[in-house]
């Protein structure tokens, strides 16, 4: 919806949210319900573009099994009291009030059955329903604080007692990510800790990149450990390095300069048909052995790397060690291009864990992915969207 400057100018608002995606629309929502008269400003042509292309398209709305250790925060109890207010329970409700179809996939991860967009439509419905208005193409170019908040943009002013920074982070910049949030945190003295991207694919070091990249498109179930956590998930060889399920996550955890250790084989002892008596012990057996483990291509490049110095039980020892901990060292990430959401973010300090409004600026709230709360893969971070934005949104 596009109002003219001379509109905007005798629009009076009780809230203005700046971002049209998961957080800012459900915290528009419960604004508008409770009679608040509220303005979305989405920068983009149309709201909830990432929403569009989540889930493969189909969205992963939420996670029957979201809970506060999902989450990675400088403050790991910050997010609990928003998780326990607004639950997967109460979303799920939202999408059968409006009669999607929806389907579990494994580990609790909600996704629709037919596509995203009928997350959009519903969201869209709801801020209809509570009197809600929403300006697309419409940048904020300045923020100040005078007798409340006022917004500048290329249309016009826009005024209103509360605002909430729901802008997201700088993960998939194609989208239209920008550091917004992060800059109207610091103009008003918030604290920032570090950002970063996460749920991302890890890139091999060179002398990686030369001994597995011409696997790519491997897969395999293992076990990838940085410092005390760990994942099972699928494992998936790139031309670059290493990303599918189980690297997205430790990714969220892995620091530069520090290696991560995979599981090849978890649960499996590879040698131990080999230390049979009357077994053979030969090159040809250890392929035997592993191809019952590892996908062959896999299995094959890791005996050509890692070869038995002999065939004595030390050695099948160390055979084993290494197929359990395999230690690499990334080069990196592949940045906030293939990222899925921005670590770190306006610091929860600064927040009130009930309702997010800055304890420096009163009227001034922050949700969403610009926030130092970061899920795991699996609808996670919609679910802290959801429950950070109706907090906001029973607050303003």
């Amino acid at each position: 919806m596009k109002l003219e400057t001379d509109d905007l100018a005798n629009q009076p608002f009780d809230v203005i949210v700046l971002g049209g995606g998961a957080a800012g629309l459900m915290c528009a929502i419960e604004a508008g319900k409770r009679g608040r008269r509220v303005a979305v400003l989405e920068h983009a042509d149309r709201i909830g573009k990432k929403i569009l292309i989540s889930g493969g398209g189909r969205c992963n709305f939420t996670n029957l099994h979201c809970r506060p250790d999902n989450f990675l925060s400088a403050n790991p109890h910050f997010c609990k009291s928003a998780l326990a207010r607004y639950t997967p329970a109460d979303f799920i409700g939202l999408v059968e009030k409006h009669r999607i179809p929806y389907h579990e996939k494994k580990l609790g991860q909600l996704f629709c059955d037919r596509s995203a967009q009928d997350i959009v439509g519903m969201l869209e419905s709801e801020c209809q329903a509570a009197g809600v208005q929403i300006f697309t193409q419409t940048r904020p170019r300045e923020v100040q604080h005078r007798d409340g908040f006022v917004v500048a943009t290329e249309t016009g002013e826009f005024r209103a007692p509360a605002l909430v920074v729901a802008t997201g982070g700088l993960s998939i910049p194609k989208l239209g990510a920008s550091p917004l949030g992060y800059e109207i945190a610091q103009q008003f003295g918030i604290k920032i800790r570090e950002c970063r991207p996460a749920l991302v694919p890890l890139t091999f070091n060179a002398n990686d990149k030369r001994s597995y990249c011409d696997l790519a498109g491997v897969a395999t179930e293992v076990v990838v450990s940085a410092g005390r956590q760990q994942f099972r998930e699928k494992l998936l060889i790139t031309h670059r390095g290493l990303s599918g399920p189980a690297i997205l996550q430790i990714s969220s955890y892995w620091q530069r300069s520090e290696s991560i250790a995979i599981d090849l084989a978890p649960g499996l002892k590879i040698t131990a048909g080999l230390r049979q008596d009357g077994t053979r012990r030969d090159l040809a057996s250890a392929k035997s052995a592993l191809h019952t483990a590892l996908p062959v291509r896999l299995a094959e490049r890791w005996l050509e790397l890692h070869p038995p110095q002999a065939w004595t039980n030390a050695a099948l020892d160390e055979m084993e060690r290494q197929i359990h901990h395999w230690e690499v060292s990334p080069d990196g990430t592949e940045g906030y291009e293939k990222a899925e959401v921005t670590a770190g973010g306006v610091d929860t300090d600064e927040l009130s864990a009930k309702t997010m409004e800055s304890s420096k600026v009163p009227g001034l709230f922050f949700i969403g992915e610009v926030v130092d709360v970061t899920g795991h893969l699996g609808g996670h971070n919609f679910q802290w969207a959801w429950a950070s934005g109706f907090c906001a949104g029973q607050a303003v």
